[in-house]
This record gives structure tokens, C-alpha cells and sequence, in this order.
């Protein structure tokens, strides 16, 4: 199974940006895991902070499934919303600090209507969760 995992805006800061809500691993390191763990599965990248790259990455349609967290697209983006709603294959958002738990605007989701479903709170173990849920 080829899994796209596609990190937005910020996320290329992941292992520095604020460790106490992100922690401490870099997506590099932690993907190393992911790639050991889920040998059975293609495991792509992609991260960008510009919400066009990401539509146009989404676009390509060369996955079975996808694994998304779109960060602070995650609150208004109804473009990304919107080409979520036309992928046909499973599709997981993912969240690593509890979105509930943080700011109000943080708390409303206008992407997750067009998944099939949504993890947040697990630190970069939503990742790996997400992942065993394709299984």
C-alpha cells in the first residue's frame, strides 16, 4: 500500500517548535521508525507551508491512502477541505497535541468532515495509529 503522509505549515519545525506540545523528534527521525515498522507499506512524504503545494501534492493521486495533518490549515482551509472531498481512498487526519485541549481556534476542524477519521492527542504516535488503521 502506498501511504502519503503530508504535513502542513510549521511541521518542517517539528523537534524544535515548541517541544513542550510538539516534542522533541524531528519527522525525519520519526518517519525513519514509521518506514521500519511499516515495511509492507510505500511510505511518501511531503511537507510544505504554502496551501496551493499541498492541494497540488493531493492532486497527484499516486496513493492509496492518505495521512494528513494540515496544521493551521487544519482551522479555515476549505481549499484543502475541498480536494480532501474528491480523493476516493481513505483518508486519516491526524493532529499530534490534543486540538480540544488548546485554543478556541484551534478546536474547529473544517477538514475533518472530509476524512474518515480523525486522531489527535497522541503525539507523533497518531502517525503510527493511523497507519495501523490502513492495516
Amino acid at each position: 500500500m502506498k501511504v502519503l503522509i503530508i504535513n502542513g505549515p510549521n511541521l518542517n519545525l517539528l523537534g524544535t517548535r515548541e517541544p513542550e506540545i510538539y516534542g522533541i523528534v524531528s519527522m525525519e527521525a520519526y518517519l525513519k521508525n514509521l518506514k521500519s515498522e511499516f515495511q509492507t507499506h510505500e511510505l511518501k512524504y511531503y511537507q510544505s507551508n504554502i496551501e496551493g503545494e499541498l492541494i497540488n501534492r493531493l492532486q497527484e493521486d499516486d496513493f492509496d491512502a492518505v495521512v494528513i495533518n494540515p496544521g493551521a490549515f487544519t482551522h479555515y482551509s476549505y481549499a484543502i477541505a475541498d480536494c480532501l472531498k474528491n480523493i476516493r481512498k481513505p483518508k486519516i487526519e491526524v493532529h499530534i497535541s490534543n486540538i480540544y485541549k488548546r485554543e478556541e481556534f484551534r478546536q474547529k476542524s473544517v477538514t475533518a468532515a472530509c476524512t474518515d477519521a480523525v486522531l489527535s492527542g497522541f503525539g507523533m504516535d497518531g502517525y503510527r495509529l493511523a497507519l495501523l488503521s490502513l492495516k
